[in-house]
């Protein structure tokens, strides 16, 4: 059964590693190879196909509505959520989980960007094995040391993750991109404390459960100056 494809764009964050630049602006309308990071990743949700998307909103939000009323009209409908106090990456998820009834869905942290398109990702969770719930792009990295750094077996299906250690086993990261089904929707649901950050109350639960899909291209967080700094320079090129 081909369902229709739901994103929610995480966008609420305070930027502090950005500072002085994000104190007037938004980290997810900084500009990185002259596009804004949300416009970059609206753009690329409508290449996929997606029918809808969510933002949630909380620091400057009044200039992420401002941005989204500037945009051109596009099939994809735009909505936003703004949350007085930040619910975390799995609490947003789950206070919003009816916008993915019926839906193939996707958490996406607006201040990374991303190469390429998203649809590497989409054929690898339509073809997951049965037993995976939830599908995860990674990347590799040279600072392994500020990520959650994940081991597969020979399918590609997480069997360790390791968020942000000292001394990382690999440099093989997730890039806290996911793909899901309403399955995985019921699962976040159903778990006894219910979760706010994903990464570390989510992941660590799913092992043997997580699909992943690897890119070989540009895969940013674009946290820091130095971070923006490289994303402007290899995506100016992609």
């Amino acid at each position: 059964m081909i369902r229709p494809l739901r994103a929610l764009l995480l966008a609420a964050g305070l930027g502090t590693r950005l500072r002085p630049l994000t104190l007037h602006t938004p980290k997810c309308l900084v500009p990185v190879a002259g596009e804004p990071l949300l416009g970059r990743w609206l753009r690329q949700l409508e290449a996929a196909g997606c029918e809808a998307v969510l933002i949630n909103t909380h620091y400057l939000a009044d200039q992420v509505e401002a941005f989204l009323q500037e945009r051109t009209a596009s099939p994809m409908c735009v909505h936003t959520i703004h949350e007085p106090e930040l619910l975390g990456t799995a609490g947003t998820l789950l206070a919003n989980r009816s916008f993915f009834e019926g839906a193939t869905g996707l958490l996406i942290h607006a201040d990374n960007a991303m190469a390429g398109d998203l649809q590497g990702l989409l054929d690898a969770h339509a073809a997951r094995p049965g037993q995976c719930l939830l599908s995860m792009l990674t990347f590799r990295t040279d600072q392994p040391r500020s990520c959650g750094i994940v081991a597969t077996d020979a399918q590609g299906v997480v069997t360790a993750f390791h968020e942000k250690v000292a001394d990382p086993p690999g440099n093989c990261a997730n890039g806290a991109l996911y793909a899901f089904d309403p399955e995985f929707v019921e699962f976040l649901a159903g778990m006894q404390l219910a979760p706010s950050d994903f990464s570390t109350e989510v992941i660590p639960t799913l092992m043997g459960r997580i699909q992943t899909w690897h890119t070989e291209q540009p895969y940013l967080d674009i946290g820091t100056p130095q971070a923006l700094e490289a994303a402007q320079e290899l995506l100016s090129k992609a």
